[in-house]
C-alpha cells in the first residue's frame, strides 16, 4: 500500500493558485530550456523513499484543508549552493483534486498512510462542486451529501 506525503502550500489561497504558479515555473524553464521537471524542494529527505515512490503522492494544505494531490516521481538529495542538504520532490504535473479534509498547521512535511488520505473528486466535466463557498462545503459533506 502507498504511503503519501502532506505539506501545507504556502501562499496559495487554492488550487488554480498552486496551478496557475506550476505552470508560470514550467514556462519560465521553457524559456530557459531547461528541463521540464517540477519539483518542491524541502530541507528533510523522507527515509521512507522507497515506499513513497509505489504510488504515492504529496497533499497539498490550503487554507486549512487538503485540497489537492500530486503523485510523486522522484526524490533527489541534494546539496544546495551555500553547502545546505535538501531534497528535491518531484511531482507528476497532473493537479488531481480530493476531498476537502481539514488540517491543522504544521511544519514541514508528514507522511500520510492511504488509509487516512482523502478519496480523490471523482466529478463530470463541468461539476462546479469545487467552486463553491468553503462553508456551503462543509455543511454539505457534514451531512454526508457530497
Amino acid at each position: 500500500m502507498a504511503l503519501h506525503l502532506i505539506k501545507l502550500c504556502v501562499g496559495a489561497d487554492d488550487v488554480e493558485d498552486l496551478r496557475s504558479w506550476q505552470q508560470e515555473r514550467l514556462a519560465e524553464k521553457r524559456r530557459l530550456k531547461e528541463p521540464q521537471i517540477l519539483a518542491h524542494v524541502t530541507r528533510m529527505v523522507p527515509t521512507r523513499a522507497d515506499e513513497l515512490l509505489d504510488g504515492g503522492s504529496l497533499y497539498w494544505v490550503m487554507k486549512g484543508f487538503i485540497r489537492c494531490r500530486q503523485r510523486l516521481i522522484g526524490i533527489e538529495p541534494f546539496v544546495d549552493g551555500e553547502g545546505v542538504k535538501r531534497c528535491r520532490l518531484v511531482l507528476d504535473p497532473e493537479i488531481v483534486l480530493t476531498r476537502r479534509r481539514e488540517r491543522r498547521p504544521f511544519q514541514g512535511w508528514r507522511y500520510l498512510p492511504a488509509a487516512d488520505a482523502p478519496a480523490d473528486v471523482k466529478s463530470s466535466e463541468g461539476d462546479e462542486t469545487d467552486e463553491m463557498p468553503e462553508a456551503m462545503r462543509r455543511e454539505l459533506e457534514e451531512l454526508g451529501l457530497l
